[in-house]
């Protein structure tokens, strides 16, 4: 999902106050007792062959290219993943 900078300014300038928080729950002590750390994963930066036109379509989606064509990729592995079981 992107957002246009003119809306993230919108969003970034509406004083807390005008903010309605009435539908998401307090974290209460049993929220806390029950989470857990998740560290991300770390990326690795390799080089990579891929077509042109496969390239230029995942650059003319915007900025973070990169992490959709991940995006696509993990999608891909867990699939087959799951057909492997």
């Amino acid at each position: 999902m992107t957002i246009s900078r003119k809306r993230l300014e919108k969003l970034e300038n509406i004083p807390e106050s005008a903010i309605n928080t009435s539908d998401i729950p307090e974290l209460d002590a049993n929220f806390w007792a029950k989470a857990t750390l998740v560290t991300p994963l770390t990326k690795q930066a390799i080089s990579l062959r891929v077509d042109s036109d496969v390239l230029d379509w995942f650059k003319s989606q915007g900025k973070g290219y990169q992490s959709l064509m991940n995006a696509v990729l993990r999608s891909y592995v867990e699939h087959h993943v799951k057909s492997s079981e």
